[in-house]
């Protein structure tokens, strides 16, 4: 990611402090405007090959590959919203801080994904958690 960051002298001050909040709205921001440009263009030319062709093998491919674009499309979305949510908490100064336990979620981690609402920590014990559950 942005490596020029850490060597911000103001970067590297207090925990999420108004340089870390600057950094990460940006990024998230540049993130999102990707996705949704991925969105327009998915759902364009998801439209502009809905021809109906007589064959049925062709006919099946093109069903498929629209099952495809249909799942990377709700997936994008899902992302989009994630987003959303985290320049929300960044607008509440609350962004950066686990959901589950109030700690840092650290800006490495923020770095890796910066959508993160778990610490690694907790993170990793709701994951030990579902793999129990579901085995």
């Amino acid at each position: 990611m942005n490596i020029h960051f850490a060597l911000d002298p103001a970067f590297n001050d207090d925990y999420m402090n108004p340089a870390h909040r600057a950094h990460f709205k940006q990024v998230l921001s540049s993130w999102k405007g990707q996705l949704l440009e991925e969105v327009a263009g998915a759902a364009s030319q998801m439209a502009n090959s809905a021809a109906n062709d007589a064959d049925p093998v062709d006919r099946a491919s093109q069903a498929e590959e629209l099952q495809v674009a249909v799942r990377t499309q709700d997936r994008r979305r899902r992302l989009i919203d994630k987003i959303d949510s985290s320049i929300d908490s960044l607008d509440r100064e609350d962004y950066g801080y686990c959901e589950a336990c109030g700690e840092d979620i650290g800006i490495q981690r923020l770095h890796a994904r910066p959508t993160a609402t778990h610490c690694f920590d907790c993170k990793t014990l709701a994951e030990l958690k579902e793999r129990q559950v579901h085995g």
